[in-house]
């Protein structure tokens, strides 16, 4: 949480923290600022919690909501930067950090962060670095940083925000199983719209970026709507061109995000319209059973990775590959099983085989549950996947409840 931060900042030895960027779609100034319509800003937090905010003058109102001291960007004369960099712009923006980090008397270890465009960043950092050769500029690696370390337990306020991303989420998955079960079905079972042409993965995409939209959220990842082949490739988003036919499967992963790159849900069913082969209900029934037991068997305070093994295994037993002792299968149980949710869709805890100990169900944690089956070349794959929450009296919930069928019978279809 970030309560966490400055024990955090301690234990990584960092004196400060530095965070550039938007201030929206940019997961580490969100959330030390909650977020807003503001560009090319900067954030600067000293271990004892006091922060500042650089931002462009037009945009000091939206900066003002985040409730930090603001140094708006007009302090710095830019034409005197420029004189003084001779020119030279990447060095005019590190002789304005070089003031305001002396201003702010911070010194040593400078942890930076923040999503931006990195050859410029780069360029700065590196006349900033030859302009206080007394500080140390600190990078890290994304998947255990300070933020993600921070993020990976989340307070009230942060779990209500992922709760009504997932009341959004599966009104979505809704709104789209009521589209498809509506549409009439040609003699060859390829769904048909009101005008009588073919339902394409490309038009069902776009009705569910529209709805996400009406219900005020945003999908900038994209998401997964796969049908046949594709559906057995689990990070196949779909084709758009292809068109949407009766008892084939259907891996729908979608995980839309609040407004402005706040905090998101992932939620995933598998469908199969009209009627399923026996060789698909077969692997459904499979993928179903995993999960359930899974979700049977989340303890408090475990490590994921010892469910990740478990669920190799048991799908090994019913013939199928897993990284267990395939190296990079293509076929059958071929990816990890879960991964925290919150301002960045995949986060801390990790679940691979090869993740840490320390990535482990605590109160706080937010993470999906996602086993999952693939056979491309049987033209099928099924994924079944929840976001839950640990509460803090060690319960587990899920989110946003949605239904478990896997056949969505047709409205206008006779057999």
């Amino acid at each position: 949480m970030k309560s966490d931060l400055d024990t955090l900042m301690q234990s990584k030895n960092l004196d400060a923290i530095l965070v550039i960027g938007n201030g929206d779609h940019n997961p580490a100034m969100v959330y030390l600022t909650g977020g807003g319509h503001f560009g090319g800003a900067a954030l600067f937090m000293k271990r004892d919690g006091n922060a500042v905010l650089l931002c462009n003058d037009m945009e000091r109102d939206e900066a003002a909501k985040s409730g930090l001291t603001l140094i708006p960007a007009s302090k710095y004369n830019y034409d005197e930067l420029m004189k003084a960099a001779n020119g030279n712009p990447t060095l005019a923006s590190a002789i304005r950090y070089k003031r305001i980090l002396t201003e702010q008397g911070i010194q040593g270890r400078i942890g930076i962060y923040g999503n931006v465009e990195l050859g410029s960043s780069f360029a700065v950092f590196t006349h900033l670095q030859k302009l206080m050769p007394e500080i140390e500029l600190v990078g890290e690696s994304t998947s255990d940083s300070l933020f993600m370390k921070a993020m990976e337990t989340k307070d009230a306020a942060e779990v209500e925000r992922i709760r009504k991303m997932g009341a959004v989420t599966t009104e979505v998955v809704r709104r789209t199983a009521e589209y498809l079960t509506s549409r009439e079905v040609r003699s060859d079972e390829v769904l048909l719209k009101e005008d009588g042409s073919p339902v394409t993965i490309g038009e069902v995409k776009s009705k569910i970026n529209l709805w996400i939209a009406e219900l005020g959220a945003e999908n900038p990842e994209g998401t997964i709507f796969a049908i046949g082949r594709d559906a057995g490739v689990p990070h196949s988003a779909g084709n758009p061109v292809d068109l949407l036919r009766l008892g084939q499967t259907i891996v729908f992963d979608i995980y839309p995000c609040e407004a402005g790159g706040g905090y998101f849900y992932d939620f995933t069913r598998t469908w199969s319209l009209g009627y399923a082969t026996p060789e698909a209900q077969k692997l459904y029934d499979e993928v179903k059973v995993v999960y359930d037991r899974l979700r049977d068997e989340f303890d408090l305070n475990a490590p994921l990775n010892n469910y990740q093994r478990r669920l190799c295994e048991w799908f090994e037993k019913n013939g199928h590959q897993t990284p267990l002792h395939t190296l990079a299968p293509v076929q059958g149980y071929v990816h990890s099983f879960s991964h925290g949710v919150g301002l960045n869709i995949h986060e801390r805890p990790w679940s691979g085989l090869t993740a840490s100990d320390d990535n482990i169900l605590k109160p706080g944690v937010i993470f999906t549950s996602e086993p999952g089956l693939y056979y491309p070349d049987k033209g099928m794959g099924v994924r079944i996947e929840d976001t839950y929450w640990v509460r803090p009296d060690g319960g587990f919930e899920i989110l946003a409840e949605y239904s478990y069928d896997f056949v969505l019978q047709m409205k206008k279809w006779k057999k």
